[in-house]
């Protein structure tokens, strides 16, 4: 089943970031990252890195651990700006400019 995902950008995670009032440490923690400075090459710089759906998915799932798996990707798409989209097609395009898996 091919899924299509666009990350979120990195000012939707900046945002996220302000939203639940956390220092950069804390938002890498959450991520699974080893600090600070690697939650930085995910929001900022002139070449940030995209977020991987993985990474993403596990933020969502160590926020609610009871949640079900639609429940985590509804919370990655809500809280981050993310799209994920399960019934991808493989004809389906993704739009300019953003990736598709």
């Amino acid at each position: 089943m091919p899924i299509r995902y666009v990350p979120p950008t990195p000012q939707a995670l900046h945002a996220q970031k302000e939203r639940l009032k956390k220092t950069g440490d804390q938002m890498a923690d959450m991520y699974g990252l080893a600090g600070n400075n690697q939650w930085r090459k995910y929001t900022g710089g002139h070449d940030p890195r995209p977020m991987s759906l993985p990474m993403l998915f596990l933020a969502g799932a160590l926020q609610n651990r009871t949640a079900t798996v639609e429940e985590v990707f509804e919370w990655c798409r809500r809280e981050t700006g993310a799209t994920i989209d399960l019934d991808a097609t493989s004809d389906s395009p993704a739009r300019d400019g953003e990736p598709q898996s």
